[in-house]
């Protein structure tokens, strides 16, 4: 049996490594830091990055050299000796200690730090001049790099929008780019300084005159790229005039670090954001948020039902009648909460008048005295259900077979009247004519 023919296994493409001006090994030492954390460092920009492995691309931790203030030879902590192996790294918001292999690695990295930061070769420092070549190459690239994006204090805001960021983030910065309002290409550059507690605003304008940028002041001075606007001001304020930095360095999505199951890389992974789940249909049914059960106070419960020995009258000694007009009557196995409001309804009945003779036959009477407990049966029990429900199964009992009794009585008293009436009919032959 043939084999299915697979595709050839091709192997998977190796991420590129970032392009840096300069890397080796560095170990770091954070202000929040116990102890020296060795890794591999590259310098790109005006960013420092740090990585776990040199094969690795995805970086752990990054500065940013925009905030640079200076460079300081440190020698270890208790002794006054200095090895050349430790130098500090003073941005404006927090300190960094390093530490590396020789007095050489020292050297170059302060050396390629100054060259991006001050955009210029520096030459008090113990270095070759393979390494001054170098670090020239560098420049080079670092201006043309800086010559095709905008530098990081550079912000799309109107001249009362600068000024209010300045006025309210002064911990950020206090130069700041912006268009310029003639809408010629050129760029203004707003400052902000305090003077005896005042403070004090003052807008420059930057003319663009073919690749290169003029600053109008009253010897202008041009520049090849808008980063060397910003040093020009902040070389010339003795470094008072810092450019506008707002604190974005926070990440927006959570990440880790995993080890690749074929070729042992550390990759950077990004953590997926759960399933929600399918959406609800639109229009549908909402439900209602979970209400607490709160127990029931002594205030809350009902007031206890009255005597109802005390409020109705009840006939004694009578056995129910067999027979109900009115079939709708509920069950007095259903528990029924007492009204005392509704009492009056079932009290008993005054006593009738005398019932006038009449002369109908015995089957009209006995039917017209069906029809008569039908209809005050039903009228007895013809209340609102909401009345029914208010009475006791054992009250509802009572009330029938008093009702009963009143109609069986009805009954008998007009049977008796009719008899008396036909006895004298038949005793006074008279009375008929």
């Amino acid at each position: 049996m043939a084999l299915a023919l697979r595709p050839p296994r091709v192997p998977k493409p190796k991420s590129s490594l970032p392009s840096h001006y300069h890397e080796s090994f560095l170990e770091k030492k954070g202000p929040r830091d116990q102890d020296y954390k060795k890794f591999w460092a590259g310098l790109q920009g005006l960013t420092l990055y740090f990585y776990n492995s040199y094969r690795d691309s995805q970086y752990m931790e990054k500065l940013d050299l925009g905030v640079f203030v200076k460079l300081t030879d440190e020698a270890p902590w208790g002794s006054s000796h200095d090895p050349g192996t430790h130098f500090c790294l003073v941005l404006r918001n927090q300190e960094i200690k390093f530490k590396v292999e020789s007095l050489e690695s020292r050297e170059m990295w302060k050396g390629f730090i100054l060259t991006v930061v001050e955009l210029r070769v520096p030459s008090n420092l113990t270095l070759l001049p393979g390494h001054l070549y170098m670090m020239a190459e560098a420049l080079a690239k670092e201006e043309a790099r800086r010559a095709l994006e905008m530098p990081s204090c550079f912000l799309k805001v109107s001249r009362l929008e600068a000024q209010l960021l300045l006025e309210r983030h002064p911990e950020c910065g206090n130069l700041l780019l912006r268009p310029s309002g003639d809408g010629a290409g050129g760029v203004s550059v707003s400052t902000l300084q305090t003077l005896n507690g005042t403070p004090v605003v003052r807008h420059y304008k930057v003319k663009r005159e073919g690749p290169k940028y003029v600053i109008d002041v009253e010897e202008p001075f041009s520049c090849t790229s808008l980063d060397a606007v910003v040093n020009y001001f902040v070389s010339h304020s003795n470094k008072k005039l810092m450019p506008f930095l707002l604190d974005d360095d926070y990440e927006k999505v959570i990440g880790y670090v995993e080890a690749d199951k074929e070729n042992g890389e550390s990759v950077w992974v990004t953590a997926s954001a759960p399933d929600p789940g399918p959406a609800p249909p639109r229009g549908g049914p909402k439900q209602l948020p979970p209400s607490s059960i709160a127990p029931v106070s002594s205030q809350d419960k009902l007031p206890p039902l009255l005597n109802q020995d005390e409020n109705y009258v009840i006939p004694t000694g009578d056995a129910p009648a067999a027979n109900y007009v009115n079939q709708d009557v509920p069950s007095p196995s259903r528990p029924v909460v007492l009204k005392p409001r509704k009492l009056a309804m079932f009290q008993a009945k005054p006593p009738k008048s005398p019932i006038v003779p009449k002369s109908e036959p015995k089957k009209d009477l006995n039917s017209g005295l069906a029809r008569k407990l039908a209809v005050s049966s039903a009228q007895a029990f013809s209340s609102p259900t909401t009345g029914l429900a208010d009475v006791t199964a054992e009250l509802k009992g009572k009330l029938q077979r008093r009702l009963a009794l009143e109609h069986a009585a009805e009954c008998t008293g007009d049977q008796r009247a009719n008899l008396q009436v036909w006895h004298i009919s038949k005793a006074d032959p008279s009375s008929q004519n």
